[in-house]
C-alpha cells in the first residue's frame, strides 16, 4: 500500500480523577508513568507491560453507560495473557473483581472482562497456539 505507514502509539482515556486512575493502572496492571505534565489535575502517560501506552487526561463529562460494551465508540482494552486463570488470580490479589466466567473470544481462545475503578472495560484474552493474532510475547 502506498502512503504512510501507521503504528499505534497510545490510546487516550479521559478520567474523572486522572492521578487515581493512572495509579490503579500502575499498581494493578504493572504499568509505569512515562510522562506527567505536572499540572493539577495532571495528564499522564502510563506504559503497560507489552508496550501499550495509555494517556490519562481530565474528562469534561462522563456517562453512566461507560462499561456498556455495545455503546458506540472504543469500548474495551484487551490484555493478552498466556493463560487466563493465573492472570485472574494475580489481579484478584490486587483487588480486581470479575463478575462473569471466561467466555469464547472472537478469533479463537477465551476472554475474561473486568473494569477499572471508573468503570472502563478491559479484558484478559488467551489465544490458542497458531492463532491469527500470533503468539504471546
Amino acid at each position: 500500500m502506498d502512503g504512510p505507514e501507521f503504528s499505534a502509539e497510545h490510546i487516550g482515556l479521559p478520567a474523572r480523577d486522572t492521578a487515581t486512575l493512572a495509579n490503579w493502572y500502575v499498581r494493578v496492571l504493572g504499568g509505569r508513568v512515562v510522562f506527567d505534565n505536572g499540572q493539577r489535575p495532571p495528564a499522564l502517560f502510563v506504559e503497560l507491560p507489552g508496550g501499550l501506552v495509555v494517556e490519562f487526561y481530565p474528562a469534561a463529562s462522563s456517562l453512566s453507560a461507560v462499561s456498556d460494551n455495545a455503546l458506540a465508540g472504543w469500548r474495551h482494552v484487551a490484555l493478552r495473557v498466556a493463560a487466563i486463570e493465573p492472570a485472574q488470580r494475580a489481579l484478584e490479589s490486587r483487588g480486581v473483581q470479575f463478575a462473569d466466567p471466561p467466555k469464547p473470544a472472537g478469533g479463537g481462545g477465551r476472554v475474561l472482562f473486568f473494569k477499572d475503578p471508573e468503570g472502563n472495560l478491559l479484558h484478559l484474552v488467551e489465544r490458542p497456539s497458531g492463532s491469527v493474532f500470533g503468539e504471546v510475547g
